[in-house]
């Protein structure tokens, strides 16, 4: 089949969505498909600032949420257009990875099926990009309900999404929980101190390295609040973040306050090859997800790639993660936003480091009977074919 990934937003980037088309694409290719991608980065760059960026930006000035609002039908169209300039392709599917994208799709005239990753209106009220009980909020979530409802075949990324679909629009979707390319995450460790020499990191210094784009549902400031008790155990314990996002200044600010500036590191944004090397010098990955405004972490990239990557992992027990860690067999679960169960896990596993290499190995077995990207395009052939 000729297949055609598309999203409304940057590709390739750093983010779960974006890692997600990536090794999609590659499972598919693995089975012999033409598989293209279609994404906001075929935008040109003065076009996205000043069609996008820009008047939705004043627009969030004279009214918040309008801009945000106003940049998802003016990237729809944007992406609308390049669909009809590609139509002579003769996609067999098109298979769009948010509501804006099936849209676009739609008004292109192109068979769509659409991979529902998360929840946008919910995620856009956790994220403050609208307000609660706005006009906005309500349009949105009458978008979502219209995409769903308007598109080929629903596949969501896990149990809970799916039931949200049905639940909003009635609409059945067919759950295939996120995956990871297996042959390229995993266990590394025999270069773990080559990658922290290459990255100025003590050889010896217990390191926590938390792989999040920095926003209020990934309880990135969990950890830097738990950190203080580890110290007082491993005085030279690193917790490392890789992302970016809206609770940077927070995390600056609490950094700051208890003074760890010596212990905590934000990276940003980094490539997806060097989160490789991270994983691979790391001790421990954390993945502390919380609920925020309705919305539940799905079946994390992050948490798949740690596990397949040879590393424990400490998880909060929410979304997703309940499905694909099973507590004290291949991970640690610990209840969201308690500081004290976090600060205790993460101690447990720097003074049982035997615990830790089982945990791993076990969860590596899973992520290759599981998880494997070559079985989730299996699975996702499978809805196409009977979509087109």
């Amino acid at each position: 089949m000729k297949i055609l990934l598309a999203t409304v937003y940057h590709y390739p980037h750093t983010g779960g969505l974006s890692v997600h088309v990536a090794t999609l694409k590659a499972g598919l290719e693995a089975r012999g498909h033409e598989v293209d991608v279609l994404s906001f980065s075929d935008i040109p760059e003065f076009e996205q600032k000043a069609k996008v960026r820009g008047p939705g930006f004043l627009m969030n000035k004279l009214s918040k949420g309008k801009g945000f609002v106003y940049g998802l039908k003016a990237r729809k169209k944007m992406l609308q257009k390049l669909m009809e300039q590609v139509k002579h392709k003769n996609y067999d599917i098109v298979n769009a990875q948010e509501v804006y994208a099936t849209f676009a799709a739609l008004d292109a005239g192109l068979p769509v099926v659409s991979t529902v990753h998360g929840y946008l209106t919910y995620e856009a009220l956790s994220a403050g990009n609208i307000l609660k009980d706005s006009p906005e909020e309500r349009f949105l979530m009458e978008e979502e309900v219209k995409a769903y409802r308007s598109t080929r075949a629903i596949i969501t990324v896990d149990t809970r999404i799916k039931e949200y679909v049905e639940r909003e629009a009635g609409v059945t979707g067919t759950a295939i929980r996120n995956f990871i390319n297996v042959d390229d995450f995993r266990p590394d460790t025999e270069n773990k101190a080559a990658y922290r020499q290459k990255h100025g990191l003590s050889a010896d210094a217990p390191i926590f390295f938390v792989p999040r784009r920095l926003t209020k549902k990934n309880g990135v400031i969990y950890p830097i609040l738990s950190l203080p008790a580890v110290l007082e155990k491993y005085p030279n314990a690193q917790l490392i973040y890789a992302g970016t996002g809206e609770a940077m200044d927070e995390m600056k600010r609490l950094i700051a306050e208890r003074k760890l500036e010596n212990n905590v590191t934000l990276l940003g944004a980094i490539p997806h090859d060097v989160i490789k090397e991270y994983y691979a010098l790391a001790d421990v990955i954390l993945v502390p997800s919380v609920h925020s405004a309705g919305v539940e972490e799905a079946t994390s990239i992050s948490a798949l790639e740690a596990m397949g990557s040879g590393q424990p992992l400490i998880a909060c027990a929410v979304g997703g993660l309940k499905e694909i860690v099973d507590h004290n067999v291949d991970g640690l679960l610990v209840e969201e936003k308690n500081v004290e169960e976090l600060s205790a896990a993460m101690i447990e596993l720097l003074d049982n480091p035997e615990k830790g290499r089982q945990l791993a190995e076990r969860a590596r077995a899973k992520i290759e009977a599981e998880y494997s990207h070559l079985a989730a395009a299996e699975k996702y052939e499978e809805i196409y074919l009977k979509a087109k």
